[in-house]
């Protein structure tokens, strides 16, 4: 009995290393598989159209997670482009003869509206090349269609269908919830539109919260009727009557109406894109899309030996100490970056690229730090994503100039402390209850296990305070202005770009591509080459995550779909921690 055992431990132990090792195997094939493709040379053809298919989240750079798309299915990486990427391929494209024209293939675009904005403008600057953009789509969502404007040409299926009805911004609210399980939300704040705290306390948006989304949501609205009018060569308030009253039902409608350009079916539309490439009937199209594209060889030849370099900064996801990730900003890891790129010699200004609703106040004046220190020794430029308000703004403020599109949601300059009091819950629901000593009167202090005395929440009312001092403080010595006059813009109000560059919350309109022109400028360097922090993990590492657990979000977006905003929420909530400087993180605009 005594050898059965020996013999079936050894086996079982046997099996297992087997196994380790096979999963070892397998993750480095795959990780093989996904780096060569990422990494292989692309022979454009002569008269070959660009394709953009945006149908993925578009990252402000392209994930290094060898898994983050990859296709387990087909054995194949997905290997969509980060921002980053499209807007390089789009300026080569211009320049390169080989690329005849654009092709959008685009429905939903699940990415935010300055983003498309960006990619937008893009194209606009691609047409000034005389090279034609066609819009081809079975349905576009209102996000699609904006992007579609930039087209020459709109075409869409006979049957298909335009979602164009305004914006709406939704707001999830959790007090019904929290009174249901006899859970107390204590709330201490400064600022009376610091709505991210409302979700907890009320189950419909204040009178002042409402009245800043309508704001902000409005002004977005306004601005991409106005382009939209522009491009298709109708009026604003055509175009306001139109989603008003729901006139676009049909394609027909669609027709009517001047939204689209024709309705066809993909090969009629496909006959179209032959007549302009001049090829015959039946010939081939040579479509390239942008994943493959941003790998192939321009037809001009870039000097790698440049050493004078603009540092570009990627800042994105909520704001939280520690080392974070591409998606999260840790101040340790970003801290590091502005560092690095503040001491080395031959980086001659930094872009901050910021997308970040906010987070953790002492994380971001972690952060604010580091750009202060290095605008003292270069120009820093801030560009601004979708979103840059609260702890986004907080680490933006110090920056010599700060860029964002009209669409960008910022501002939010405000402080909020909230601490549960679970004490009924645990007791009522679960029967727990809590007993113990303290050596001092308040050693317990921010308990969730019991409420707040009144002189503890006076204590965090005065330290919410000072936080919020210390913040306007840094964005009037920043922006040049009075505390008083932050003061009164601040409060935790939420602006869009357009009113933020009207306030002096930020100086011009553009993307990223305007912000390192800025800092090339403020630096007076012509000739130089663009280097990203912090530096991306390699794919060993991600390799790791992925099987420990760590890379696992993926998995859990791509079952969720859209209501991975859901999950995201309360995963974002359980990190939570300190005073917070952050928007109302569940605000959704569609």
């Amino acid at each position: 009995m005594k050898q059965f055992f020996k013999f079936m431990f050894a086996s079982m132990v046997g099996y297992l290393l087997v196994c380790i090792i096979c999963g070892l195997f397998f993750f480095i094939m795959v990780a093989s598989v996904a780096s060569l493709s990422s990494k292989q040379v692309i022979q454009i053809k002569d008269k070959s159209i660009l394709t953009l298919k945006l149908d993925q989240p578009i990252y402000e750079r392209a994930p290094s997670n060898p898994f983050q798309n990859f296709d387990f299915g087909s054995m194949k990486s997905m290997n969509n482009p980060g921002l980053d990427d499209i807007l390089k391929s789009l300026k080569k494209a211009a320049s390169d003869d080989r690329i005849k024209g654009i092709y959008l293939d685009i429905t939903n675009i699940p990415s935010g509206i300055a983003t498309i904005e960006e990619i937008r403008n893009a194209l606009l600057e691609f047409k000034k090349s005389g090279k034609f953009i066609y819009a081809y789509s079975e349905g576009y969502s209102q996000g699609a269609y904006y992007l579609a404007t930039a087209a020459d040409k709109i075409f869409m299926n006979p049957e298909g269908f335009i979602i164009f009805k305004g914006l709406s911004a939704q707001m999830m609210f959790f007090k019904g919830t929290l009174e249901k399980l006899e859970v107390q939300a204590q709330v201490i704040r400064h600022g009376k539109f610091k709505s991210a705290i409302e979700p907890f306390i009320m189950d419909k948006m204040s009178d002042a919260n409402r009245e800043q989304v309508e704001k902000y949501v409005g002004s977005i609205w306004d601005y991409m009727v106005t382009n939209m009018a522009k491009e298709r060569k109708l009026t604003s308030a055509k175009l306001k009557v139109i989603a008003d009253s729901l006139l676009v039902q049909t394609g027909a409608d669609a027709l009517k109406y001047k939204m689209v350009d024709g309705l066809k079916y993909k090969d009629e539309m496909q006959a179209e894109l032959r007549k302009d490439l001049g090829i015959g009937d039946n010939d081939k199209i040579n479509f390239v899309s942008i994943a493959k594209y941003k790998n192939a060889k321009g037809t001009r030849v870039e000097n790698k030996l440049k050493k004078e370099k603009i540092a570009v900064v990627y800042a994105v996801g909520q704001i939280q100490s520690g080392e974070g990730d591409d998606q999260t900003i840790g101040s340790d890891r970003i801290s590091e970056a502005i560092r690095a790129a503040r001491t080395d010699k031959s980086v001659k200004a930094i872009v901050l690229r910021v997308n970040s609703p906010g987070g953790s106040a002492l994380a971001s004046e972690i952060i604010w730090r580091e750009v202060e220190l290095a605008r003292k020794e270069k120009p820093v430029v801030v560009s601004m994503g979708d979103v840059a308000a609260s702890g986004g703004y907080y680490i933006a403020c110090a920056a010599n100039k700060i860029i964002a599109d009209p669409n960008t949601i910022t501002g939010s300059i405000g402080v909020f402390g909230l601490i549960p009091n679970m004490e009924k819950f645990f007791k009522n629901k679960l029967g727990i209850t809590f007993d113990g000593v303290n050596t001092n009167e308040h050693s317990d202090f921010m308990s969730t296990a019991r409420p707040m005395d009144e002189y503890e929440t006076k204590v965090l009312q005065n330290e919410i305070e000072h936080i919020y001092q210390i913040f306007i403080k840094h964005v009037a010595d920043g922006r040049k202005m009075t505390t008083a006059q932050v003061d009164s813009i601040g409060q935790g109000r939420v602006w869009s770009g357009v009113d933020a560059k009207r306030i002096g919350l930020i100086d011009d309109f553009g993307g990223i591509d305007k912000a390192i022109e800025v800092a090339a400028g403020l630096a007076n360097i012509t000739d130089y080459k663009l280097v990203n922090y912090p530096k991306q993990k390699d794919p060993f590492t991600q390799i790791i995550e992925q099987m420990t657990g760590e890379g696992g979000d993926a998995m859990i977006k791509k079952e969720l779909g859209e209501n991975y905003v859901y999950y995201q929420y309360l995963k974002n909530m359980s990190k939570v921690s300190g005073v917070q400087a952050r928007l109302p993180f569940d605000l959704i605009i569609y």
